[in-house]
């Protein structure tokens, strides 16, 4: 039997066409299976547009969970430019403060030196002492024939120096300039002195200066800051001034002071209404953002394309279900029961809808009544903990969206080898029709070699008959 090594060579038939077919045919097997994979796949996306949504839902539920919230103070300031902030000791009231001064950094400059990078004549000295006013000298080591920038390299390098150096050029010579790097009396620099090591029994003088010796010169003091708060005086070594008010931060550095300048501005410590407000708004919106997050999953359509990917499915209706119960059971042990009750009302659509006025008097009025409502009072669950527990339970890891999650990849593991067996099987019975076209083919080529020889034979007996007659 001939050998075909082409389908159809040898029938004429069009067999590589008809295999195509049969093989679009039997793959068609595994569209159903591929628009699951889709399905499932679409639906894990949209559990993880819901666990996002619901996560920064409990993340405005837990600010309103805060105690602190509700006990919040801020600082206003009516006058001059000085600002305050506030902390947990804040206690309500206004005050008068008056500044009269601000705090500032001492200043020394040393005697003039011709070449600021010449070797200075050190005579042994090892050592360059600097002290304040208020608080401990401090060494610093110094290198043999150290020049003026190397003395200044070297009171830099040292991290609690006190003090920041430069070298300036005053128009006929250098000078070691150093600041106090905190403001206030006490860390004024009053002399830098050479020494030998650690010995302080003798002052080494240090030549190369114009004058004869590289000495202490011009000084600045630094200044404590001055004020009064309600009339009492007070000084601060730093123009951040804290303890002047409970639980109060003055901060006085953008003030412009001239001499026997007063500047004057009053503080008014309230509750900060604002931030409760804020995060009352925040919850209203969170939650009116997760119900538009699922509604738009879940939305019908009369064409399949357009639908919700969690259409009808039982763990969204699972989530709307606990959260709207944990909404509207009820909260004892405190003046408020009901979100109704503070303005917040559930609309039709599942939507909460916020009474700003209605909120604005209880955060300025009654915000002891909103925490025992959103904190919890007298040893009851406030309403923020329970939907704080409600949605750590459904989005956890155990929690009905992880549930959901894992199920969907579950079964699309499933339809994953289940499309490998099935593709597996399609590619068998592919062969096994490629096999017997192979056959079919030789058979036909074969037959027609035998009628093409049977014709041959039929003319070839007809001429000679003709011939015989």
């Amino acid at each position: 039997m001939a050998t075909i090594t082409s389908l159809g060579i040898g029938s004429g038939l069009n067999l590589n066409g008809l295999l195509d077919q049969l093989e679009d045919a039997e793959r068609g097997k595994l569209v159903p299976i591929t628009r699951q994979q889709e399905q499932q796949n679409a639906k894990i996306s949209a559990y993880g547009k819901i666990q996002t949504s619901l996560d920064g839902f409990k993340d405005a539920v837990d600010a309103l969970n805060d105690p602190k919230l509700y006990q919040s103070l801020s600082a206003n300031v009516r006058g001059d430019e000085i600002s305050a902030t506030t902390d947990a000791e804040a206690l309500p009231g206004s005050y008068r403060v008056e500044v009269s001064q601000l705090a500032t950094s001492g200043t020394l400059a040393s005697s003039q030196v011709t070449d600021a990078s010449a070797p200075l004549t050190l005579n042994g000295a090892t050592q360059i002492e600097l002290t304040f006013n208020g608080k401990d000298s401090v060494a610093i080591e110094i290198a043999a024939d150290s020049s003026l920038e190397e003395i200044r390299d070297a009171i830099n390098a040292k991290k609690d120096a006190g003090v920041s150096a430069s070298v300036i050029f005053d128009g006929t010579g250098h000078r070691l300039a150093l600041s106090s790097s905190e403001t206030g009396d006490n860390a004024s620099i009053q002399s830098f002195k050479f020494y030998a090591g650690d010995d302080r029994s003798t002052e080494i003088t240090v030549n190369d200066s114009p004058e004869g010796a590289l000495t202490s010169g011009t000084a600045m003091s630094g200044q404590d800051a001055k004020l009064t708060v309600n009339g009492i005086p007070i000084t601060s070594d730093t123009n951040q001034v804290e303890g002047a008010i409970q639980g109060v931060t003055l901060n006085l550095s953008e003030l412009n002071i001239g001499v026997e300048e007063t500047a004057s501005s009053t503080v008014t410590i309230e509750r900060d209404t604002l931030k409760i407000r804020e995060a009352v708004g925040d919850f209203v919106k969170a939650f009116n953002d997760m119900k538009e997050t699922i509604g738009t999953l879940t939305k019908y359509s009369d064409e399949r394309e357009n639908a919700g990917e969690l259409l009808g499915d039982s763990t969204v209706r699972t989530i709307e279900g606990r959260l709207r119960s944990a909404l509207t059971n009820g909260v004892a042990g405190g003046e408020f029961s009901t979100l109704n009750q503070l303005g917040i009302t559930l609309q039709r659509d599942g939507t909460l809808e916020i009474d700003d006025d209605t909120i604005s008097d209880l955060a300025k009025n009654n915000p002891d009544a909103l925490s025992d409502f959103f904190v919890g009072a007298e040893g009851e669950n406030g309403l923020a903990d329970s939907l704080s527990t409600t949605t750590a339970q459904l989005t956890g890891n155990n929690g009905t969206l992880s549930i959901a999650i894992s199920g969907a990849e579950n079964r699309i593991e499933s339809l994953n080898a289940r499309y490998e067996r099935m593709e597996q099987g399609i590619g068998r019975t592919i062969s096994r029709y490629r096999v017997q076209f192979g056959q079919l083919d030789s058979m036909i080529a074969q037959m027609n070699q035998t009628s093409s020889y049977l014709t041959q034979q039929f003319d070839a007996l007809d001429m000679a008959l003709g011939r015989k007659k």
